[in-house]
C-alpha cells in the first residue's frame, strides 16, 4: 500500500502531497510562487483605498502597498496612481508583518527597474526622459521612477528666467552623474541640445559660404557686439561690421528679437564659429563720396566730435572728415570750442579725400562767401543765383517794357548833365595844386 502511495502519479504533478499518516493531501504550498524580500514581482491591483492599494500577485494572500509606497512623488492620492485592474511590478518589503500581511512598494521597483535602465543610458552615453515634478530651488526633479535633479543651468543652452514653464512636461537628458549610494542621479539638458544643435550647426556650415547674405534672428547683445540665430546656430557681428557709422553700443543699433539680413565674412569650420556684417548689407556712404564729391567741393556738415587737435564734421551718414585746429579760422585757435560746438551745422571745403584710408581732410577757414554748396546725394541741386532785379517780377510787365524804352530817348538828356559832372570833377586840379603847401610848411620844421 505504500509502494503505491510512493507510485502515486498524482505526486508528480505536485498538486498532492503525503500527509504524516501517509495518506495522499492537498500540496497548497507547491501552488504558490516562491517569494523572497527585496524581490520585484508582477500583480494586479484589485483594490484601491486612501491609504493602501492591494495587489493580487498569485501568493497565499494578498499584497498591500501603502500609500507612502507607491510614488516618489510626496503627498499622492492612490486614485491618481493606479486603478483596479491595472498590472504593475512591486518590490517585496515584508514577507510577513506584524499582521501576517505581504508588504509592497511599486515606487521601489520602479528604482530598481529604472536604476539599472539609468546605469546603462550613463555607460552607453544615451539619454534618459522623465517627467518634470517638482521645482525646487536650484533646478528641477524628474520622475525617472528614480528623482533625477536637473540644474537649472542645464535646463537649456542659455539661462531660463522661469523655471515653472517646465513643470509636467517630459524631457529628454543626458546623466552626468551617478551615485547609487546617496541615490544621486544628475541630468543636463543642455547636453542633448548642445549635441542636437552640433549637428545642425554642421549642416548650417556646409550650406554657407563666405559673402552669403542670409537672415537671422538677434538672439543676444553684448558689449563687443551681437549674436544672430541662424536658425539653430548663432553667428557673431562684431560691433565694427555694425554701421558705416561709430556705434558706442550695440543696443543703439540693434535690439533683441529683431529680424535683420547679414553678410557672411568668414566662416571657421573647425571651431564652428560664423563672422557676420551688417553694414556690408547697407549702402556705402563712402561710394557716394566718391561718386559725388571731389577736393575742392564745399559741402555741408553737421560737427559730431570736438577734440584737443580739431573738429569731426559728419557730410553723410557714417561719414566724417576731420578739420585740423589749423582750418578752423583764419586766425590762430587755441582751443577747437572757441569756434565750433558739437551738433553744429557748418559748411565745410574738402581738402583732401583718401579712398584707400576712408579719410576726409576738410576745411572751414577755406570757405569764401558766395561759394556753392554742393547737395547731398539724392538731393536737388539748388538753383543758381540769377540777381535778377524786383522789376522782373512786377505785376504790370508792359509798364516795365515802357519805362525801358523812355531811357534811350533820354540819352541826350544825359549829355546836358554832363557839365555837372564836370563842375564836381573842377575841384580835384585845385586839390593836386594844394599838395605842395604841406610840404613847404614841413621845411620849417625841419630846421
Amino acid at each position: 500500500m505504500a509502494n503505491e502511495t510512493i507510485n502515486d502519479p498524482r505526486l508528480e504533478e505536485g498538486v498532492w502531497t503525503t500527509g504524516p499518516d501517509g495518506e495522499l493531501i492537498p500540496d497548497y504550498e507547491s501552488t504558490f510562487p516562491t517569494i523572497e524580500e527585496g524581490q520585484v514581482v508582477n500583480g494586479t491591483v484589485v483594490r484601491v483605498d486612501k491609504d493602501e492599494v492591494l495587489v493580487d500577485i498569485g501568493y497565499k494572500s494578498e499584497g498591500v502597498i501603502p500609500v507612502s509606497e507607491l510614488s516618489i512623488r510626496r503627498s499622492v492620492n492612490p486614485a491618481d496612481e493606479v486603478s483596479v485592474g491595472d498590472e504593475i511590478a512591486a518590490l517585496v518589503m515584508t514577507k510577513e508583518d506584524a499582521e501576517g500581511r505581504l508588504i509592497l512598494s511599486k515606487k521601489r521597483a520602479r528604482f530598481e527597474i529604472a536604476w539599472k535602465a539609468i546605469e546603462t543610458a550613463h555607460e552607453n552615453g544615451d539619454p534618459v526622459t522623465g517627467r518634470v515634478i517638482e521645482v525646487v530651488k536650484g533646478g528641477l526633479i524628474l520622475d525617472l521612477g528614480v528623482r533625477g535633479f536637473l540644474p537649472a543651468s542645464l535646463v537649456d543652452i542659455r539661462r531660463v528666467q522661469d523655471l515653472d514653464e517646465f513643470m509636467s512636461q517630459e524631457l529628454q537628458c543626458k546623466v552626468i552623474e551617478l551615485n547609487r549610494s546617496r541615490n544621486n542621479v544628475v541630468l543636463s539638458r543642455r547636453a542633448v541640445l548642445e549635441e542636437e544643435r552640433k549637428e545642425q550647426r554642421q549642416k548650417i556650415l556646409d550650406r554657407l559660404n563666405p559673402g552669403d547674405v542670409v537672415e537671422g534672428t538677434i538672439s543676444n547683445i553684448v558689449d563687443f557686439g551681437a549674436f544672430v540665430d541662424l536658425d539653430g546656430m548663432d553667428g557673431l557681428i562684431h560691433i565694427s561690421e555694425l554701421s558705416w557709422s561709430h556705434v558706442n553700443h550695440p543696443s543703439e543699433v540693434l535690439e533683441i528679437g529683431q529680424t535683420v539680413k547679414v553678410k557672411v565674412l568668414d566662416i571657421d569650420r573647425e571651431r564652428q564659429r560664423i563672422s557676420l556684417g551688417l553694414k556690408q548689407t547697407q549702402t556705402d556712404p563712402w561710394q557716394q563720396v566718391l561718386e559725388s564729391y571731389q577736393e575742392g567741393d564745399v559741402v555741408q556738415g553737421v560737427v559730431t566730435k570736438v577734440v584737443t587737435f580739431g573738429a569731426f564734421v559728419e557730410i553723410l551718414p557714417g561719414v566724417e572728415g576731420l578739420v585740423h585746429i589749423s582750418e578752423l579760422a583764419q586766425h590762430h585757435v587755441e582751443n577747437p570750442r572757441e569756434v565750433v560746438s558739437q551738433g553744429d551745422t557748418v559748411n565745410v571745403r574738402i581738402l583732401e579725400v583718401d579712398a584707400e584710408r576712408r579719410r576726409l581732410s576738410l576745411s572751414l577757414k577755406r570757405v569764401e562767401d558766395g561759394m556753392q554748396v554742393q547737395p547731398k546725394p539724392g538731393e536737388d541741386a539748388p538753383p543758381p543765383a540769377l540777381d535778377l532785379s524786383e522789376d522782373v517780377f512786377s505785376d504790370e510787365p508792359a509798364a516795365a517794357v515802357a519805362t525801358e524804352e523812355p531811357e534811350l530817348a533820354e540819352e541826350p538828356e544825359a549829355e546836358e548833365e554832363a557839365p555837372v559832372a564836370a563842375e564836381v570833377e573842377a575841384p580835384e586840379p585845385e586839390a593836386a595844386a594844394d599838395e605842395p603847401e604841406p610840404e613847404a610848411e614841413a621845411e620849417p620844421e625841419s630846421d
